[in-house]
């Protein structure tokens, strides 16, 4: 199994954050787990060169398959994702806004989105999927991205913004940020910054830091099983950890022993990957 990311190229980073490549092959007798994916803030472009998966949403009952690339919008809710034996995801991670300058869709109307990627990049995005298919070079896989996203920022894109940079200092804070701060440094009105943030990015900027601090936890338990959650949770911002206990219930709908439980039994684990994507 190969869980793998690849900084990109200096062209693009104030598009994307990072690459990031798995690919695992289960034997035909293995049983294929599920894997419970919680709400991250982030934004992908995801494309499936062999198998693809099922998504199932947990709360919204929706169900996608079958798609070979796939545009992720802020996803606000668990999903369970099902994967093939032959599997293999190449993601664009986007930088926040990043996504809203390609396409200039609103980002809140893509939040809880599976949506095929040809509806809204259409242009040669086939192919990408058949030259990825014929390599198992990843940094050839990464050159073959990179070609295709260049042809999109040939494309007109909409202007960075000040709230855009300001949005990447905080993907990096363990604490949460004053909104009121946030707008002056963007230089905005507070109700300005708000109006923006969620078009840019598809929720509230309290809900996005809700959800920095949700994945800094969720990072450290896997990264550090042995620490116990009360240390966690006050090294991730948290008041203590009936606080921390709140977002994971507002978020996953399950305790943080009940979630971190389940992430255990997901298919990176089947091959004893500590790590998690």
């Amino acid at each position: 199994m190969v869980l793998l990311e690849f900084p990109p190229s200096p062209i693009f980073k104030e598009f994307v954050r990072t690459f990031r490549i798995v690919d695992f092959v289960f034997a035909a007798n293995q049983i294929i787990p599920y894997k419970p994916y919680p709400p991250k803030p982030e934004h992908c472009l995801s494309f499936y060169p062999r198998d693809t998966e099922t998504v199932d949403y947990a709360v919204s009952g929706k169900t996608k398959a079958k798609l070979k690339s796939v545009v992720f919008g802020q996803q606000t809710e668990v999903t369970h994702r099902y994967v093939g034996r032959d599997f293999l995801v190449f993601q664009v991670v986007f930088r926040p806004g990043a996504l809203f300058r390609l396409t200039g869709i609103p980002s809140f109307e893509l939040n809880n989105s599976y949506i095929d990627a040809e509806a809204i990049f259409p242009l040669c995005i086939k192919e990408v999927n058949l030259k990825l298919q014929e390599t198992k070079n990843y940094t050839d896989m990464v050159n073959i991205v990179e070609s295709f996203l260049i042809s999109l920022l040939s494309r007109k894109v909409k202007p960075s913004h000040g709230l855009d940079i300001i949005t990447n200092q905080i993907l990096n804070q363990s604490t949460v940020v004053d909104i009121d701060w946030l707008a002056n440094e963007s230089c905005l009105s507070t109700r300005q910054f708000e109006r923006k943030f969620l078009e840019r990015m598809g929720v509230s900027a309290k809900y996005y830091n809700s959800l920095i601090r949700f994945e800094n936890a969720f990072r450290m338990k896997n990264k550090f099983p042995q620490l116990d959650w009360l240390t966690i949770a006050v090294q991730c911002g948290y008041y203590d950890y009936q606080h921390l206990s709140k977002t994971y219930q507002k978020l996953t709908l399950k305790s943080p022993t009940e979630f971190h439980l389940l992430d255990l039994n997901s298919p990176e684990r089947s091959f004893g990957q500590a790590d998690t994507y």
